[in-house]
């Protein structure tokens, strides 16, 4: 099962989120979520536990706990579609794209 994770503390780090969710079960993945150009973290990022039940422990024990002074936002993981994310650029009549809206310059 696929996590989200919000609200992370800037300084922590994968093998730290990790551990917190081993608590709950096996982690198969962990993915901190960083700025392409500044390598900083955004403050947000994705956990995948081995089972649904190991998920959903996790995400009851952890959503709205405190960690480094932050309180966590965890939840199941919504594919790209369903939360209107994505972009495109450069359409085919020379417009911009974003979300389904139309743009002309």
């Amino acid at each position: 099962m696929k996590i989200y994770v919000g609200n992370l503390p800037y300084e922590l780090t994968e093998q730290e989120l990790r551990q917190e969710f081993e608590t709950f079960g096996e982690v198969t993945s962990v993915n901190i979520i960083k700025d392409k150009y500044s390598g900083r973290s955004r403050g947000f990022g994705f956990v995948e536990m081995a089972s649904v039940s190991q998920g959903r422990a996790a995400i009851t024990g952890l959503n709205g706990k405190a960690l480094k002074d932050q309180t966590l936002n965890v939840n199941a993981a919504r594919p790209r579609s369903e939360s209107g994310g994505g972009r495109s650029y450069g359409d085919r009549r020379g417009g911009w794209s974003s979300g389904g809206r139309q743009r002309r310059y």
